[in-house]
């Protein structure tokens, strides 16, 4: 890719490189948390690439594994609420009138 499009690669490495700097966060915290959106995401490679950098970052497994089940909860979680939101409304609208 860089090959063809050269300054596009440079401007997101750039992006990248300043999203992940250590801030406020710790760079393990900002990749536990890329972890969580990679997994969120169902994105596999992006899965593997950030538990690689939060384990080069100084995070153990443990809290690789706690990043992985917040995830787990986040996504569970989000098909709860819509669930309850929406599937009840539609439920409610298919049925107007009905028992």
């Amino acid at each position: 890719m860089k090959e063809h499009m050269p300054a596009m690669v440079d401007a997101y490495h750039g992006f990248t490189g300043s999203c992940f700097a250590p801030g406020a966060l710790e760079e393990k915290q900002k990749q536990l948390i890329a972890l969580g959106i990679a997994l969120y995401a169902n994105n596999e490679v992006c899965t593997m690439y950030h538990v690689e950098e939060a384990l080069s970052k100084g995070a153990s497994k443990q809290e690789v594994l706690e990043a992985m089940a917040v995830a787990a909860a986040v996504g569970s979680g989000h098909i709860l609420s819509q669930g309850v939101t929406r599937v009840q409304q539609a439920l409610g609208s298919l049925t107007y009138g009905k028992q």
